[in-house]
């Protein structure tokens, strides 16, 4: 890719739903609702054969210095600061705002070329709505149906037009570019090819990143621990709670090590989630969840564990993640011990197949104590890779049998013959046995127990599926005497 993009304009006037569009998925929230976006997105955009970088930018908005929507304006000019050129979306439906006039302005003055798309024009019906934009004093503006995929080829000839203003040429390197002939573009894919989804935001290239999300409740933390590990403000935040809607991407390397790490919507209890832009943004957090390989669970310290936080770790056991738990705002803690010993108390009664989790205190506002946590989050990650070898594990099993054997069940005994561990990520095993589905659960929790600790498994989660084991006299006809 050899340049990038920025999409801006005020609210709700399609912006993330262009960005869905060029980069071919849903992976921006969609809402009717104003100011969805708040932090700016990156993904993989392509018009046809141009491929770039796409930033998705929070909406547009005139507020006082230190609010929320100066903050998300500030996102926006970092966006602008990063971008080759710009995007600017209206609403040909609306017509020209005075925001719009306001900001068209603003634009002018980075020196950015920057285009300016007249969005929800299916059909081209938005003559009136077109014709007052050339006022805004940023050429002629290009009408265009995000929804519907309509202009992206006028698009694709302004994108080209203007990085050759700034000497890019977005076909570096192809062979006799200028000689070739014009390019087709397409429309791109119809509304239904679109599926919403839980992506990367760039592909890995050979070194595969460390996928990491962040997970709480709303007001915990997760944005500000992002911006002190990448070491800028990558995210808003502030004392609002749910500021975050989106689950996004942050690329970040640790010690060698590439990383993308994954701030993510605030988790609620369910009965609270009522609102349809909340929905979205929870069912994006467990994509979130099901997407990465270590999660980190935040709590706020000064609030200690509750209920909803032992819910967020079973959904993140269930899925089959590492997981580390951190407690944040630590600095604020007077009773310490206090705090560990709840927490430690709540895993025991409600997560006994925690036990052993790694748990880590900081601030992530001041930084203190958070040089511990990506060593921990390493050594989850290595543990929830780890493999048994087959001889070793039958060794053990056989040792576990003899100390505590299999029950009978209705008078007949259950013999578990071998096994062997079939995957990682996490770790999981089958055992083979004469009758599977009678075999307790109670029984299968003491092999996990006996498991994690023989073989030093702490807080990893761990499968165990139970297979009926093949008869060697079964299909064989008796002989006769």
């Amino acid at each position: 890719m050899t340049f990038t993009l920025a999409i801006v304009g005020r609210p709700n006037v399609g912006k993330s739903t262009l960005f869905n569009r060029l980069v071919g998925k849903k992976i921006a929230i969609v809402d009717d609702t104003p100011g969805v976006t708040r932090d700016r997105r990156m993904g993989e955009g392509r018009i046809a054969d141009l491929e770039f970088v796409l930033m998705d930018t929070a909406g547009l908005e005139q507020g006082d210095a230190g609010s929320l929507p100066d903050r998300m304006r500030l996102q926006t000019e970092q966006a602008l600061v990063e971008a080759d050129i710009a995007l600017m979306l209206y609403d040909a439906r609306a017509g020209v705002t005075p925001t719009d006039e306001y900001f068209a302005d603003w634009l002018r003055k980075t020196g950015k070329p920057i285009i300016l798309g007249a969005n929800k024009c299916e059909g081209n019906a938005i003559v009136d709505g077109i014709y007052e934009a050339y006022g805004l004093g940023l050429g002629e503006p290009i009408g265009l149906s995000a929804e519907h995929g309509e202009g992206l080829g006028e698009l694709y000839q302004a994108v080209v037009e203007g990085l050759k203003e700034i000497g890019i040429d977005p076909y570096e390197g192809e062979d006799d570019a200028s000689d070739a002939a014009p390019r087709e573009v397409e429309t791109g894919p119809e509304e239904g090819d679109l599926d919403y989804e839980f992506v990367d935001d760039a592909e890995p290239t050979d070194n595969k990143p460390l996928r990491l999300a962040i997970v709480g409740r709303p007001n915990a933390g997760k944005s500000t621990l992002i911006n002190y590990l990448v070491g800028e403000d990558r995210l808003i935040t502030g004392p609002e709670a749910g500021l975050t809607r989106d689950s996004i991407a942050v690329d970040w390397e640790w010690d060698g090590m590439p990383v993308k790490l994954f701030d993510t919507a605030g988790l609620r209890k369910r009965a609270r989630v009522t609102e349809k832009l909340e929905k979205l943004s929870v069912a994006d957090t467990f994509r979130a969840v099901q997407f990465a390989e270590v999660v980190v669970l935040l709590l706020d310290a000064e609030v200690g564990i509750e209920k909803q936080d032992l819910k967020i770790a079973e959904k993140v056991v269930a899925e089959g993640r590492a997981l580390v738990i951190a407690l944040n705002k630590w600095d604020s803690v007077d009773d310490r011990l206090e705090v560990h010993r709840q927490l430690k108390d709540a895993l025991t009664k409600s997560l006994p197949q925690l036990k052993g989790v790694k748990i880590v205190n900081f601030s992530a506002l001041t930084g203190q104590g958070t040089q511990k946590l990506m060593p921990m989050v390493a050594e989850a990650y290595e543990l929830w890779n780890a493999r048994i070898a087959t001889s070793g594990f039958n060794r053990w099993l056989a040792d576990a049998l003899e100390k505590h054997p299999a029950p009978s069940v209705a008078g007949r005994r259950i013999k578990i013959r071998y096994g062997a561990q079939v995957k990682t990520r996490p770790p999981t095993f089958s055992l083979f046995c004469n009758r599977p589905d009678d075999l307790p659960d109670s029984y299968k929790r003491y092999l996990e127990n006996e498991l994690r600790r023989d073989f030093d498994l702490p807080g990893v989660p761990i499968r165990i599926y139970m297979r009926k084991g093949e008869n060697p006299y079964e299909g064989r006809r008796k002989k006769h005497r």
